[in-house]
């Protein structure tokens, strides 16, 4: 592999996204027959075959796919190189990629803008998505840093405490058990629980939650993919549901919403600050990581005391 070029591992790459010598020469600015060519020759150096034709289309062999996999870590490594340049030449700029669960997008928005107050030039890109696409985001390095309510356990990370991260179960105002205390998972026997997609973190918390007991192994649901929809469900009275507090503090005070005091909830976890332990950080990540790390338990909602909202 000395004598591998990156114009050869580019050359592979493009055949295996677009299944396709032609597609790949015009993504390259190419003739094909010089696609042809690199891939020749980079076979001939590794000694292995790193694409087949299956039916239609070019798909990589495993070769293909190790070195593939490895030109995705050169090519984060070079465009690490390229912002760290940049910053040398305009100090405190730069750019960084935040991955947020969706849950997060209730507060996270507020600590960035604050950030960039202090650092103008600095540009963020900010993708929210659910735990599972999160977490793909960062094992792919598609992002430097993640805000998330547990950090993964199947690669290598660093990960510092943002703050308490309290799951509480909603209901409207004008439900029987609103305001009653010491409720019981047997007394929601009949209630229709509304839940997120699989690969949600409060999905996973919330399966969590029922796992130790054995009143509600199994309940009647509506499963529904965003935090929005379910708090709209609630209030209109098609269910209730297990969710972030932080994500309905807005609504609690309002008195749109009421928290149940359910025995053994509010679940306390945390908020946590995730970042892969093989990518280095530029000057304006480590910047904003820092902050996260000072200032962001101050930008968690607040919600009302469970003793303000129930009955005497």
């Amino acid at each position: 592999m000395r004598h591998v070029t990156l114009k050869q591992l580019r050359c592979l790459a493009a055949v295996i996204s677009t299944g396709s010598v032609t597609k790949a020469a015009s993504v390259m600015n190419v003739t094909p027959p010089a696609i042809t060519a690199q891939i020749k020759s980079l076979e001939d150096q590794v000694g292995l075959a790193v694409v087949e034709r299956i039916s239609e289309r070019f798909e990589a062999t495993p070769a293909g796919a190790e070195i593939a996999e490895t030109l995705t870590k050169i090519e984060t490594l070079l465009a690490e190189c390229s912002d760290a340049l940049a910053e040398l030449k305009d100090a405190g700029a730069g750019k960084v990629s935040v991955g947020i669960i969706s849950t997060a997008r209730y507060f996270a928005p507020f600590a960035i803008a604050a950030f960039q107050k202090t650092r103008p030039r600095v540009s963020i890109n900010l993708m929210v998505g659910n735990r599972e696409r999160t977490l793909t985001a960062l094992r792919g390095y598609e992002i430097d840093l993640a805000i998330m309510g547990r950090p993964p356990r199947d690669f290598d990370v660093e990960a510092d405490v943002i703050g308490d991260h309290p799951l509480v179960m909603i209901a409207p105002p004008d439900h029987p058990l609103a305001g009653k205390r010491g409720i019981t998972l047997a007394d929601l026997g009949d209630e229709t629980f509304l839940v997120r997609e699989n690969g949600s973190g409060t999905r996973y918390a919330f399966e969590g939650f029922l796992s130790a007991k054995t009143d509600l192994m199994k309940y009647r649901s509506l499963e529904m993919n965003s935090n929005e929809t379910i708090k709209q469900a609630v209030m209109a009275g098609l269910g209730i549901a297990f969710i972030s507090g932080h994500t309905v503090s807005v609504e609690v005070q309002a008195g749109r919403l009421t928290l149940l005091d359910v025995e053994g909830l509010p679940v306390q976890r945390k908020w946590f600050l995730v970042r892969r332990t093989d990518k280095r950080l530029l000057p304006a990540a480590n910047a904003l990581w820092d902050f996260w790390v000072s200032e962001g338990a101050t930008f968690l909602p607040e919600l009302p005391l469970m003793e303000d909202l129930l009955q005497d």
